[in-house]
């Protein structure tokens, strides 16, 4: 990564093939799995990029949140190499890397701007004040919104991962079944209610269309997130919309916020789509602009699996 914007080598080793058989990420297989290729990765970035790895200013990794195994594997690793070429260590929150996904599918992009993140392990609304300052504005109660995709495509037959193959389905289908909507006097979420109406409906009902109740639940969280992000946005009176984490990739929910978008007269971005989910090239743009504003870690530095956002 150069300037936090651009990518010289961008590596991914998928464990999709992996864990598709278990239909969901087993902890243990997926530490493994990280120990196995992590030095690999390292090697067939270093010659993608055409650099060696003494020109590198300084190695990030991501500390959290996340499986702890799988981070303490990053950790681990990254802590050997900047030790031992005497690099700086920086240490970024993995929800801060879906975010700079955006700086380097937007060259342009600059703070202030609200993010709507969307992943398996979180949901929030996050006022971005600078590259290094951030504030929650809202956040799920319970189920993320990935973790419900994953959940309602386990019961309806879909299996692992949920999000692509939910977004497929409801292709062919038709939002025409009503669904739960959880309503706060803030901009919080809840999705375990909508989750377990659509196991409910599918138990119950044997012969229910499942490309339309796929396309009712796409729909109906997709209404939750708009009408959430339309009230930050007359909250804090930013006009910028920035889309983050692996639901972002979604192809309805982008067409819904598009269509907002042109009826407030928005600016809206999301990532390009190979930058939705998990990649290095997050992590080490959001390491760059941590570099850049001094915040380098010690070797004492952990994984910490429910970092939250500060």
């Amino acid at each position: 990564m150069k300037n936090g914007r651009k990518i010289l080598s961008n590596v991914i080793d998928t464990q999709i093939s992996i864990h598709e058989k278990f239909g969901g990420v087993v902890p243990e297989i997926a530490s493994r799995n990280h120990v196995e290729a992590i030095s690999n990765v390292m090697k067939k970035s270093l010659e993608d990029a055409k650099v060696e790895i003494n020109d590198i200013d300084a190695i990030a990794c991501t500390y959290g949140p996340g499986l702890v195994g799988a981070l303490l594997v990053g950790v681990s690793y990254a802590k050997a190499l900047s030790y031992a070429l005497d690099k700086p260590l920086i240490a970024v929150n993995h929800i801060k890397g879906h975010i700079a996904a955006n700086y380097i599918t937007h060259e342009k992009l600059e703070p202030p701007f609200l993010c709507m993140m969307m992943s398996g392990g979180n949901t929030q609304i996050v006022l971005v004040k600078d590259y290094n300052s951030f504030e929650i504005l809202g956040k799920t109660k319970d189920d993320a919104i990935g973790e419900a995709f994953d959940k309602v495509a386990r019961v309806i037959g879909l299996g692992y991962p949920g999000g692509p193959k939910i977004d497929r389905l409801a292709r062919d289908g038709k939002p025409n079944i009503e669904l739960p909507k959880t309503h706060f006097d803030n901009l919080n979420f809840s999705f375990s209610g909508i989750k377990t109406a659509v196991i409910n409906l599918n138990h119950n009902k044997k012969d229910i269309n499942k490309a339309d109740l796929a396309a009712s639940f796409e729909d109906t969280v997709s209404q939750i997130l708009v009408s959430h992000i339309k009230e930050a946005i007359k909250l804090t009176g930013i006009h910028k919309v920035v889309l983050a984490g692996g639901v972002s990739a979604n192809t309805y929910i982008r067409r819904k916020f598009d269509e907002m978008a042109q009826e407030e007269k928005l600016e809206i971005y999301y990532p390009e789509i190979k930058l939705c989910t998990d990649n290095g090239a997050m992590i080490a743009s959001a390491g760059y602009y941590e570099f850049i504003n001094g915040n380098i870690s010690n070797l004492e530095l952990n994984a910490i699996p429910n970092l939250t956002l500060s």
